[in-house]
């Protein structure tokens, strides 16, 4: 029988084991949410031994989810240094997550609708979760790349994210495929960009003028209760974390002149600092338990049915070919290690658990949302980790006419 002990016990192994798992992937480069989801499946096997049932697990993961989303998006924002030199990157990474996610969501609309037979609508409802990058799996895998590779990433996966519920709460919408619809979109991106300047300079006056040394908890509950509030209007509301995350970060940019005085810059260094710190235990914590839940709630007998395979491949084929012509043909970039890193996570499960009742089919397996997650996760382990392989010179690295060893493949 279950008790407050048994239950603080339980959560506090979880988080150690977990914590446990972050120094192993470090090591043995597993991501540490394959070890989270291999924990989940184990917990869901030793209920169903002892016929312990875990009750709703489909709402405590819809808010992890969106808890993590806003804490992961905080946190990866946060690390962010804008500089006029890394404007072609900011760039660059933003074309990325439009194109790559425009053509990623239209080849797996196709596998959808030609192959499993979806209806139009429903097809590109479906395919929307599964076009989108994970930031809470691709921004604490790439912690060890070199910081240009890091950042692409950063940005990549975080307007991916932003783009991607954007373009989810567009589709959604009973009107969706209306002038007034488009229109009103648009209109919604701009007010979002308006009210997340303003807010967010109202965020960082009022993180400099609060004296208690609780702020950093009370900044959460602001931007998860405006968040919340964009979410109920389908407002992009992410992009406003990320814009908060950036001006706090880079303040001796957007704070000039007299303001600055009156703000005191060198204090504020101090105060993002610490909401840095808190930011990141936060979004470990929020990560840990959502991914374990996600593996309690995955169903491992529907990872082997051929149908499962043969489409959760294609899409996974899908999401390469995307990345691999945007990457080679448009951006004219390195393909190691940023081919690989493409994983599928938190977003795609709030997405796809979003999915309103009217688009659902029953006929769609649920084992392929699990397919995609595990074995995109697993190509980017991959990756990372022939990433890190040392090649000799005739292996993978030429000479260069000024003498110079040159990689053409990107390897760091």
């Amino acid at each position: 029988m279950a008790d407050s002990n048994n239950i603080l016990i339980t959560l506090s192994a979880l988080v150690i084991l977990s914590y446990l798992f972050n120094i192993i992937a470090k090591y043995v480069k597993i991501p540490s949410v394959i070890l989270l989801l291999a924990t989940g499946v184990g917990l869901k096997f030793l209920g169903d031994q002892f016929a312990i049932q875990l009750t709703g697990v489909p709402f405590f993961l819809d808010l992890f989810g969106d808890i993590g989303l806003i804490m992961i998006v905080l946190e990866g924002s946060l690390d962010l240094e804008i500089t006029r030199k890394k404007i072609p990157l900011v760039g660059k990474s933003v074309l990325s997550a439009i194109l790559i996610l425009a053509a990623t969501c239209g080849l797996i609309y196709l596998v959808l609708h030609y192959y499993l037979g979806m209806p139009v609508r429903n097809a590109i409802v479906y395919s929307i979760p599964m076009g989108v990058i994970s930031s809470a799996i691709a921004i604490p895998s790439v912690i060890d790349l070199a910081s240009h590779k890091k950042e692409f990433i950063v940005y990549e996966s975080t307007f991916s994210d932003i783009i991607g519920i954007m373009v989810f709460n567009f589709a959604i919408l009973d009107n969706a495929l209306s002038s007034d619809s488009f229109r009103d979109f648009f209109l919604n991106i701009l007010y979002i960009i308006i009210i997340s300047f303003v807010s967010s300079a109202l965020l960082v006056f009022m993180l400099n003028r609060i004296t208690t040394k609780t702020k950093s908890f009370l900044i959460f509950a602001i931007l998860i209760l405006i968040y919340s509030v964009g979410k109920i209007f389908h407002l992009p509301s992410l992009l406003l974390i990320l814009v908060f995350g950036i001006m706090l970060n880079n303040n001796r940019y957007f704070i000039k002149g007299k303001l600055a005085q009156v703000l005191h810059l060198e204090k504020m260094s101090s105060v993002t600092a610490e909401l840095k710190l808190l930011t990141a235990e936060s979004a470990f914590l929020i990560r840990t338990f959502f991914f374990i839940l996600f593996g309690y709630a995955m169903n491992i007998n529907a990872l082997v049915a051929p149908e499962v395979i043969i489409t959760g491949s294609a899409i996974i084929g899908c999401i390469l070919l995307a990345r691999l012509i945007f990457l080679y043909f448009i951006s004219k970039t390195h393909l190691i290690p940023e081919l690989f890193i493409a994983p599928r996570g938190l977003v795609t499960v709030v997405l796809f658990y979003s999915i309103p009742a009217n688009f659902i089919l029953s006929s769609f397996n649920n084992g392929i949302l699990y397919y995609v997650i595990i074995v995109s996760s697993l190509i980017m382990m991959l990756g990372l980790m022939f990433t890190k392989t040392k090649f000799s010179e005739v292996q993978g690295l030429v000479i260069g006419e000024t003498g110079t060893i040159e990689n053409p493949l990107g390897l760091s």
